[in-house]
């Protein structure tokens, strides 16, 4: 469990966050929305540990940032995995090398014991005997599942994404919406999304965190946001004719 209170963070005579409070649950799917600017990406950079906040604090699974040795902060980097929005793959490693990366940045394991995981892992995200290839050879979503193969290679407890379908078709990014999902409750990881894609929130946001001008606007689930009325999230969420239908179909239904 990641709980975030009264998080405050600024560059230079710039407040970027401006007071976050929230929390994010083991084995679920939460989405961090809003407009650019919003304070999404920073947000999810100081959750991470890439910025420090100047006021507030984050709590994992009882230890609190600020009060973390540097031995702590070492073996919290170890339960923390990342997809990167490029995927950010090793040109000139092959996926087996990729994957195996943070085991040997991180871990004394034998080369043996390390492939075995790669191949666990790889099965999982459904690219078993992908091993010799490189991520040339792949498609945009292939690249995808080998991030999240190393994202999860050290079985963390936290999974931090950032736009993980950007510069994905629908049905891709449909098919890596599920595979987090999946993931997620599967190892009960604490799951949080930075993402722009409203197909993402209706589909798999079992928590939502929708950022304005570097506070929180609103938080709740996917299904709560059809019943809304906060201002904010209802012009953020539907801004195109579709959503606004789907929202009418569903308050029509209730």
């Amino acid at each position: 469990m990641i709980e975030v209170k009264n998080l405050h963070k600024g560059f230079g005579d710039v407040e970027i966050l401006k007071g976050i409070t929230t929390s994010f649950n083991p084995g679920e799917t939460s989405l961090i929305i809003g407009q650019s600017g919003s304070g999404k990406t920073v947000f999810l950079k100081s959750l991470i540990g890439l910025h420090t906040p100047e006021a507030g604090t984050i709590i994992y699974n009882g230890r609190v940032n600020t009060e973390m040795t540097i031995e702590e902060k070492r073996e919290f980097r170890q339960e923390l995995g990342m997809v990167f929005q490029g995927s950010a793959l090793f040109d000139s490693q092959t996926v087996e090398e990729n994957v195996m990366f943070p085991l040997k940045m991180f871990t004394k394991k034998p080369n043996d014991e390390m492939l075995d995981r790669v191949n666990i892992v790889l099965k999982r995200v459904n690219l078993e005997n992908s091993n010799t290839k490189f991520p040339a050879e792949l498609s945009g979503g292939m690249q995808k599942r080998v991030a999240i193969a190393r994202a999860i290679v050290m079985n963390p407890k936290y999974l931090f994404c950032d736009e993980p379908n950007s510069g994905l078709d629908p049905q891709t990014a449909i098919v890596i919406d599920n595979l987090i999902q999946e993931i997620t409750d599967e190892y009960q990881i604490t799951t949080v999304i930075n993402t722009h894609d409203m197909n993402s929130v209706m589909e798999i946001g079992e928590k939502i965190v929708f950022l304005k001008n570097g506070k929180k606007a609103w938080e709740g689930t996917n299904k709560e946001i059809f019943k809304t009325d906060n201002e904010a999230i209802v012009n953020f969420v539907y801004s195109s004719n579709l959503f606004k239908k789907v929202r009418k179909a569903y308050l029509n239904d209730l």
